[in-house]
């Protein structure tokens, strides 16, 4: 789901006013542009940019541990919304597979604390993802009845989509 919003320059103290619109044109127009040529890493596992990435034009492809995840190809897919949001290093490769053009928003931390409509928009789309995630997980677990170590699996993942962060700069509670 793709909340758009128009967002005007945060008062100094007040709530940013936000309207309604068809699209995030207006949003993306007010980024800076970063262009990407097939090959290009956006994002490489491990590294930390403080940036969070939307996509404008073009398909990447996203890889953790060699294992491909997504293809990204919806005109404002965000990228990199973990590694901002939980302050840690990216956690996957985002690369180019056709000629790429995303909005760039630097210090993104700061920038989703100014901007609410944009931190609701991620936040919006991260609970959709654990939704259908969550809906698979069970799908899975319900395939697996009687697979033991299938079960012990489905039980560390289901409880690490449950969990809660320590305090401090993003850490997360052991999994294991």
């Amino acid at each position: 789901m793709l909340i758009a919003c128009r967002l005007s320059a945060p008062a100094t103290s007040a709530t940013p006013v936000i309207s309604p619109m068809s699209a995030l044109d207006d949003l993306l127009s007010g980024l800076p542009q970063e262009k990407l040529l097939p090959g290009t890493y956006l994002t490489t596992a491990g590294t930390r940019s403080g940036q969070l990435y939307l996509l404008e034009s073009g398909t990447l492809t996203v890889t953790r541990d060699g294992v491909e995840l997504a293809t990204l190809e919806e005109r404002g897919a965000i990228i990199g919304e973990m590694a901002a949001l939980l302050d840690i290093p990216h956690s996957a490769n985002v690369v180019a597979r056709t000629p790429v053009a995303v909005r760039v928003v630097s210090d993104a931390r700061t920038a989703l604390a100014s901007y609410p409509a944009l931190a609701l928009h991620i936040a919006t789309l991260a609970c959709a993802r654990l939704d259908a995630t969550s809906a698979l997980l069970v799908e899975l677990r319900t395939a697996s009845q009687g697979a033991d170590k299938q079960q012990a699996l489905m039980t560390r993942i289901l409880g690490a989509i449950s969990m809660t962060p320590k305090r401090g700069k993003g850490s997360w509670a052991d999994h294991e």
